[in-house]
């Protein structure tokens, strides 16, 4: 993967790592001297990377070769840059933790079987991969880099190849084709956009209205989309909005009440639940650099 800074003064610190057959995975910590721009791409390998603190909500990428030099999207908690395809990168301006995989393009037409083509909407998902299967899998790809366990090799082999194969999937489930029973990218966009906006909790209703549809075909359409339910996910957009609170010094009781906990307890059990630690510890870990 080359990725070209244009702020030298960028720096990037592996804290772990560890490499297989297929892919290298990297615990990496960024730190920014202001803005910085960068250029990723490589004609061989899938660049996965998801923010273990929360993505700089001004994290914004493009693809200049199909969109032209001005049309910049929003960075997701997890993007990915498919083999050919060069991602521009700009407006990152905070520290942050991500684990940066490189997976070779050959594994993930192994699994699938044939080259994938990335265009138009399968693209555009690239940037925010909201996929529930393989966050899972890079969540305990950075719990295995960062502790290798018994036979951890052997681990890192078999996530690497889980990992190709959700890839695949994710890309072949991605034909816009609404029949193939998953929401259209406007109604996924929609979806986010509304949690974005307002930190408090939406109900079924209220998106399925947003989304002119009814809330059975909704449910049913949001899983095979993003892999999970939308209560699992709208718990998971919260919690990255408690982080990003959490980070600016704001107290657990005034974060609770802000996302629309019913009290501070319901608020640190599920964030815990998404997390592994409870506020407190998210709060030291940071602060220690963890």
């Amino acid at each position: 993967m080359t990725a070209l800074p244009t702020n030298s003064d960028d720096l990037l610190e592996v804290e772990a790592e560890l490499s297989g057959r297929d892919m290298k995975a990297r615990i990496v910590r960024l730190s920014f001297d202001g803005p910085s721009n960068s250029i990723l791409s490589d004609r061989d390998t899938y660049y996965v990377d998801i923010c273990l603190t929360p993505r700089p909500l001004d994290a914004m990428g493009n693809y200049a070769e199909h969109w032209g030099q001005h049309r910049f999207e929003k960075l997701g908690e997890i993007f990915m840059v498919p083999p050919g395809e060069a991602l521009s990168v700009r407006a990152v301006t905070v520290p942050q933790a991500s684990l940066m995989c490189e997976l070779s393009k050959a594994a993930v037409d192994q699994a699938v079987g044939q080259p994938l083509q990335w265009a138009g909407a399968r693209l555009e998902t690239t940037l925010n991969l909201g996929n529930a299967r393989i966050r899972a899998l890079l969540l305990r790809l950075t719990d295995e880099v960062r502790h290798p366990g018994l036979a951890a090799q052997r681990m890192f082999e078999c996530l690497s190849g889980e990992l190709a194969i959700e890839i695949g999937r994710h890309c072949l489930a991605q034909s816009g084709d609404p029949a193939s029973g998953g929401l259209a990218g406007w109604r996924l966009r929609t979806i986010d956009e509304r949690l974005s906006d307002d930190l408090s909790a939406p109900t079924l209703e209220e998106l399925a209205g947003l989304c002119g549809m009814s809330v059975r075909h909704l449910t049913r359409g949001f899983r095979v989309s993003r892999g999970c339910s939308i209560g699992d996910y709208v718990e998971q957009r919260r919690v990255e909005n408690a982080k990003r609170m959490l980070m600016r010094g704001e107290a657990a009781k005034s974060i609770a009440f802000k996302l629309g906990f019913t009290s501070p307890s319901s608020f640190a059990f599920a964030f815990r639940r998404a997390a592994g630690m409870s506020p407190t510890q998210f709060r030291q870990h940071q602060a220690r650099g963890l």
